[in-house]
């Protein structure tokens, strides 16, 4: 996830601009709706799980340690997913769900509709990574970060793309704003469509940033499969810490999950 942002882009969500898009057409791969009882775990056919603090905090210093408790990750009984960050004194725990090993897939558009929470610390994010990761390591696997953002500014989100030579505060970035609004008053869809030639950013079907190879100078390594992170972070280098006013526990809710391939 990221450390820095190089551009700066502000854009109104209500009244966007016309955009000519090239005529995409595709189809359904793969889906979670989150359809269940209230307090059941996500589908263990599609979901598996990161667990405990990982070597310093995931790599950015995260304060929260992952588990797959009902209390931090479940089903709402209403259709949606609950990621739920929780602090017990000075500790933290959260939930980090993934598709490793079960699904990833090469190009096509990867989208999911999430209500995100607000306050310092929060760090939600919607993100992928490269299969070879176990091979190659980070950042050379490859990270899409479809929707990421700082709970202290929940009018703005942030997609981003980590590779060797260009990851942590050197990512390339783009923040999304809305001035009348905030992210974590609603629901809001955000996706990337990805081919050989271009990763596009969307929030609710609006294109706030195009990442091309031309920009990762010759490192362009997203041209394999990648699977999926839903998670929700507390503190790290991203966001910084929570503080007294923050909101416990917070709760990133996700409606669905959807993957399409290009017809």
């Amino acid at each position: 996830m990221i450390v820095a942002m190089l551009f700066v882009m502000l854009a109104g969500c209500e009244v966007e601009p016309k955009q000519t898009l090239p005529n995409r057409s595709f189809e359904l791969v793969w889906s979670d709706e989150f359809e269940g009882d209230s307090g059941v775990a996500p589908n263990a056919t599609k979901w598996t799980y990161d667990l405990g603090t990982g070597q310093n905090g995931w790599g950015n210093n995260e304060l929260q340690s992952y588990t797959n408790k009902a209390q931090n990750v479940s089903l709402d009984g209403k259709g949606n997913l609950l990621i739920t960050a929780i602090k017990n004194g000075s500790n933290y725990t959260s939930a980090r769900i993934k598709t490793k090993g079960i699904f990833s897939q090469k190009y096509g558009k990867f989208e999911a509709r999430i209500k995100t929470p607000t306050g310092a610390g929060m760090w939600p994010a919607f993100w992928m990574l490269g299969d070879n990761i176990d091979s190659v390591s980070w950042p050379k696997c490859g990270e899409i970060d479809i929707m990421e953002q700082k709970g202290k500014f929940s009018n703005i989100t942030y997609g981003t793309i980590h590779g060797p030579g260009y990851f942590g505060g050197e990512a390339i970035s783009s923040p999304y704003s809305i001035p009348n609004s905030r992210f974590d008053n609603d629901f809001f869809i955000y996706a990337v469509e990805w081919n050989e030639s271009q990763i596009d950013f969307f929030v609710n079907g609006y294109l706030y940033r195009r990442i091309t190879p031309a920009e990762t100078k010759g490192q362009w390594v997203f041209k394999q499969s990648f699977f999926m992170i839903l998670n929700l972070a507390v503190g790290g280098n991203f966001g910084g810490p929570p503080n007294e006013n923050t909101p416990f526990p917070g709760t990133m809710a996700v409606d669905y999950v959807r993957v399409y391939k290009y017809k």
